[in-house]
């Protein structure tokens, strides 16, 4: 049987850890691992760890590291991940994983001939598992390169990748300040050169609480309220193209003729309004709904992105 090791970043996270990973350990796929990489915690969660593991030998390691965020911890694990084994997940340490989750996505990944990423919809629950949507709602178009440029769709806790993809993130060591989110450069990569493959069906029970990194449980009007925070905070500082910059100067020597053009399109300056408008009737790029398209062209016009 294929072996797949599991990527687990933990901070602080002793509350909820023991209940995550016993469902990591009781997949229905086997031949799983678990490697974990504790971002310097200050509570009770390495002794956490180290007691599971006692009662689980062989099948959790554990690193202790410096707190470096959310996005560098995640790279180092895929750095010191396991060479041998075909497939890699990433998870976070508050969720509860479906019992299915990972014979699910090797199913599905099996069918890849090189590089492949699986991800998946979740199911939003309370802090007591308690069932609230699924989230996010099935994307109207397609994955694919000219999305993720613009728009992460892939939440990273659902993510699961074979081998070739895991080796083509860690051919290159981009700059982490320039990245919005590990699970988005993800999406751009495996995109861009590989096959990313959806399922709507929803494959974990998203933990919503006070102490979430990222968290999907909210209105519309309070969605519409979080990007317009977003807006006004990080206006002038591109923070979209200057992901994208990275990942020009990391991969843009490999890309084919139309990638590599609309990437180039994308990354130039557009000083004047007539400049913005030449480019959106160049650009292939888009976000999922027509709202967020509508938002995406809005944004360019006015020198945002």
């Amino acid at each position: 049987m294929e072996k797949v090791q599991v990527l687990m970043s933990t901070y602080n996270g002793e509350t909820f850890l023991e209940e995550q990973i016993q469902s990591i350990l009781q997949q229905s796929y086997s031949e799983v691992s678990i490697l974990i990489r504790d971002d310097g915690s200050k509570d009770n969660t390495v002794s956490v760890i180290n007691r599971i593991i006692e009662k689980n030998p062989g099948k959790i390691e554990l690193i202790k590291g410096e707190n470096l965020g959310v996005v560098q911890s995640f790279f180092e694990l895929l750095q010191f991940s396991d060479d041998t084994a075909s497939y890699y997940c990433f998870c976070d340490q508050d969720d509860v994983w479906m019992s299915d989750k990972i014979e699910r996505a090797v199913h599905a990944l099996r069918s890849c001939s090189a590089i492949g990423m699986f991800f998946t919809s979740t199911m939003l629950v309370d802090q007591d598992l308690n069932e609230i949507k699924v989230w996010p709602s099935p994307h109207e178009r397609e994955t694919s390169f000219y999305n993720s440029l613009v728009q992460n769709i892939a939440v990273g806790a659902t993510m699961v990748m074979n081998k070739a993809a895991r080796d083509l993130l860690i051919s290159k060591t981009p700059n982490t300040n320039n990245l919005l989110m590990h699970d988005w450069w993800v999406y751009t990569c495996i995109s861009a050169f590989g096959e990313v493959i959806y399922d709507s069906k929803p494959t974990m029970y998203y933990r919503q609480h006070g102490n979430n990194v990222v968290g999907g449980n909210t209105t519309a009007i309070h969605k519409w309220q979080k990007k317009w925070e977003s807006f006004r905070k990080h206006s002038g500082d591109k923070l979209l193209k200057r992901q994208a910059v990275e990942f020009a100067n990391q991969y843009g020597d490999q890309l084919d003729g139309e990638k590599l053009n609309q990437l180039q399109l994308f990354i130039q300056p557009r000083l004047s309004l007539k400049q913005r408008l030449n480019y959106l009737h160049k650009s292939k790029l888009y976000r999922q709904s027509w709202a967020e398209n509508q938002l995406f062209k809005f944004l360019v016009l006015i020198d945002y992105i």
